[in-house]
């Protein structure tokens, strides 16, 4: 089967088959480094990670993966000023925030991590080509991208420029605004010589948000490249105009494939910054959730093109589900095994081929993880009931452990758990976590203490709260 993804612009499932035979190129949008990233952004990362992986598994990973860092914008300057920081300064606390919440969620890193103020010589370039196709021009100093010039203006987001005619869509400034808002926006702002900005050939000045990841992508990527993906809120206006000022410039199809991830949301509404709605990664880590179980919730329980509503009970819910994986990495460990099992082996590698076919399946099927999930939970199952019933071969044991590396090369939590000393808790502890709820529920605090005791021996730590019983482990699980 081919992997297919759905393309933001055909709105059609689309075969991911590269340019350069063999070869994928990918470019993400990746954050603005004014402030540390919150969990909704890492919905949209982790979609990219996980994509990254299938596509390292499908393409043998001959993959170039390219993530911007916004260094320079709008938010970041005004900081900067305040803070009486240089950009560099102002932005190095982010840049190293958003790397351990990476690191700490188990993403992958990009092959190039391009920062905007260090293709700045690249962006006047692409400037300066688009003012020659007639695409840009200057007004009080600053350089601005003419709508009217480029007819297929709105063809990835809908946005619609009709009846555009030179001048008559006015000029917007800010970096980010409104699907109404369609109009000439900035390639480059002019400022004075006591302001934050660069001196270069085309005045001094400082680069509009969208011209960024233009030039850096055709920089690393060439002028055409395979995959470009982000958020639905980049589909416009940072995309549509990404679009526009590249094919301007070079009269080429800029990117094949557009993909998007859909909101995380809080009550069903969006989390954003602006909305104060939002929690970081830290902080989720700190009210006592694992990083498998965050990194699950984000990949795993709705489709990247879903909205997925954020709450503790799914959080919770995504433990469980971390935790069954583990118990059966636990059981495969521990398996007694024989020389040959006959039937119970030919049962056990009917339910691998299975789950491996269903997987790969789901997976090419626009990154399906949730139905991927599925049907591995549905195997594991299944070959559990035959292992209660007896030993199997060491090569079918090896068989197993190697189908749960493949599943988990690509879900990614298992790695985590090993490694996070809040890793979910093992069967016998999450039996405990079950009954001390069970007891307190009951009134029943001398049993509730007792258990406290028991947890606490493990290293995990429990708080009871209005909203019910939260555990953190507070020193590495043994053994």
């Amino acid at each position: 089967m081919t992997l297919q993804l759905h393309d933001t612009m055909s709105r059609e499932l689309v075969a991911v088959e590269p340019i350069d035979p063999g070869h994928i190129r990918m470019y993400t949008c990746g954050p603005t480094v004014w402030n540390r990233v919150h969990i909704g952004n890492f919905r949209t990362f982790i979609f990219e990670d996980v994509l990254r992986r299938w596509l390292d598994r499908r393409f043998a990973n001959n993959v170039t993966h390219v993530m911007n860092l916004t260094d320079v914008d709008d938010r970041i300057i005004k900081n900067a000023v305040a803070h009486g920081h240089s950009l560099d300064e102002e932005t190095a606390q982010w840049i190293a925030a958003f790397e351990e919440d990476r690191d700490t969620l188990g993403i992958r890193p990009a092959h190039h991590y391009p920062r905007a103020t260090e293709y700045i010589e690249q962006m006047v370039d692409l400037i300066e080509r688009l003012e020659h196709a007639g695409a840009a021009y200057r007004a009080d100093g600053s350089y601005y991208f003419h709508i009217a010039a480029f007819p297929a203006y709105g063809k990835l987001s809908g946005a619609s420029a009709e009846g555009l005619v030179a001048g008559a869509s006015g000029r917007i400034d800010a970096d980010d605004y409104t699907k109404e808002d369609v109009r000439d926006f900035a390639l480059w702002k002019a400022v004075g010589p006591d302001e934050i900005g660069w001196d270069t050939r085309i005045g001094r000045g400082h680069p509009g948000w969208h011209i960024e990841c233009s030039a850096m992508s055709m920089a690393l990527l060439g002028e055409s490249f395979d995959i470009h993906c982000g958020g639905v809120d980049n589909i416009f206006p940072h995309h549509e105009n990404e679009i526009a000022q590249s094919e301007a410039a070079t009269g080429k199809r800029f990117v094949r494939i557009w993909c998007h991830s859909q909101h995380l949301r809080v009550s069903g509404e969006k989390m954003a910054k602006r909305v104060g709605n939002f929690a970081t990664v830290r902080e989720v880590l700190d009210e006592g959730a694992s990083a498998a179980s965050l990194r699950y919730l984000l990949a795993a329980r709705t489709h990247y093109r879903k909205p997925l509503e954020y709450s503790d009970e799914l959080l919770s819910d995504s433990n469980a589900a971390v935790q069954r994986l583990v118990d059966f990495q636990t059981r495969i460990a521990g398996l007694p095994t024989v020389e040959e099992a006959g039937n119970a082996d030919d049962a056990v590698l009917a339910s691998v081929r299975g789950m491996r076919i269903g997987f790969e399946e789901a997976m090419d099927d626009d990154l399906n993880v949730p139905e991927a999930m599925g049907i591995v939970f549905s195997g594991l199952r299944d070959v559990n009931r035959v292992l209660d019933t007896g030993a199997v071969s060491a090569e079918t044991q090896r068989t197993l452990q190697h189908l749960l590396n493949e599943i988990d090369g690509v879900l990614g939590v298992l790695a985590l758990v090993a490694r996070d000393p809040q890793a979910a808790p093992d069967a016998e502890e999450q039996r405990w976590l079950d009954q001390r709820a069970a007891a307190r529920a009951a009134r029943d605090f001398a049993q509730s203490d007792h258990l406290r005791i028991q947890l606490a021996s493990r290293g995990i730590e429990v708080e009871d709260t209005p909203q019910g019983q939260r555990w953190k482990r507070i020193s590495p699980r043994r053994g």
